[in-house]
C-alpha cells in the first residue's frame, strides 16, 4: 500500500473494502442462522402488480447485465482492451452498457415512486428499504453519469480499476491507481463497498439465495375465488 495517496483515499480504497466484506460475511451468516425466513426479497407483488412489473423488470435486467459486464471485464481485461481496439466495437460496447445503466436508473426511480405512492406497499416499506434503494439509486446514477462525463469506461476500467480490484485479493491494495481518478468515479467505487456492507441488513440479501430462472420463467397467475352473492 502506497503512502503517496491521501489518507482519505487510503481509508476509502485501502480499509473500507475489507471492512465492507467482513460486515457482509459476518452479518449474512448471523442473519441466516438466526432469521432464515428473512432471507428473501419479501416480494410486494401481490399488493400491487402493474407498477411492480414496470419497475422490477428493467431494474433487474439492467443491474444484472451491468454487473455481468463488470465481471467479464474483471476476468478478461486484456480481451476487453483488444475488443476496444476498433472504434466501432468500442462504441457498441459503450452504448449498450449505457443503455442497460439507464434501464437500472429508470427501474429504481419507478420502484421508489411505487413504494411511496401505493399505500399498500408503503405500509410494508421500512427505513432499511429506503436506505438500500437510495444506495442503489446513487450507484446507478453515478455509474451512468460517469459513462457520460468520462467515456470509454470499459477501457479505463480494464486498465486501472481491474488492477486495483485484483490487488485487494492479494491483501496489498494499490490505492495509488485510484488516487488521481475524478471524485465521481471514487464515489461510484466507494458507494459499491458501502452497498456491499449494508446488503445483509436489507431485502438485498435475497441475491444470495434467489434462483435466477425467475428472470425468464412463465408469469405466475393468481386467481381469487369468491362465493356467489346469493350464497353469501
Amino acid at each position: 500500500m502506497t503512502n503517496a495517496a491521501p489518507y482519505f483515499d487510503l481509508f476509502l480504497f485501502g480499509a473500507l473494502p475489507y471492512v465492507a466484506l467482513a460486515v457482509f460475511l459476518i452479518a449474512s451468516i448471523v442473519r441466516y442462522r438466526t432469521m432464515p425466513f428473512t432471507y428473501s426479497s419479501l416480494s410486494s407483488q401481490f399488493l400491487e402488480n402493474r407498477q411492480h412489473f414496470w419497475a422490477l423488470v428493467p431494474l433487474h435486467y439492467g443491474i444484472l447485465t451491468v454487473l455481468a459486464g463488470h465481471l467479464i471485464a474483471f476476468l478478461f481485461p486484456r480481451e476487453i482492451l483488444a475488443w476496444n481496439g476498433r472504434p466501432v466495437r468500442l462504441y457498441i460496447l459503450e452504448v449498450t452498457a449505457l443503455g442497460f445503466g439507464l434501464m437500472s436508473v429508470i427501474g429504481l426511480v419507478a420502484a421508489m415512486v411505487r413504494r411511496n405512492s401505493v399505500s399498500a406497499v408503503a405500509s410494508v416499506t421500512n427505513g432499511r428499504d429506503w436506505i438500500v434503494l437510495s444506495l442503489l439509486a446513487l450507484q446507478a446514477a453515478s455509474g451512468v453519469t460517469v459513462a457520460i462525463v468520462y467515456p470509454w469506461g470499459s477501457s479505463w476500467y480494464a486498465a486501472i480499476a481491474v488492477p486495483y480490484l485484483r490487488s485487494l485479493f492479494t491483501l496489498a491494495p494499490d490505492v495509488a491507481l485510484l488516487a488521481a481518478m475524478p471524485w465521481l468515479i471514487k464515489l461510484h467505487i466507494a458507494n459499491a463497498f458501502v452497498l456491499l456492507a449494508f446488503a445483509p441488513f436489507s431485502r438485498l440479501v435475497h441475491v444470495l439465495v434467489a434462483p435466477l430462472p425467475y428472470l425468464w420463467r412463465t408469469t405466475q397467475v393468481a386467481r381469487w375465488y369468491r362465493r356467489p352473492k346469493a350464497a353469501r
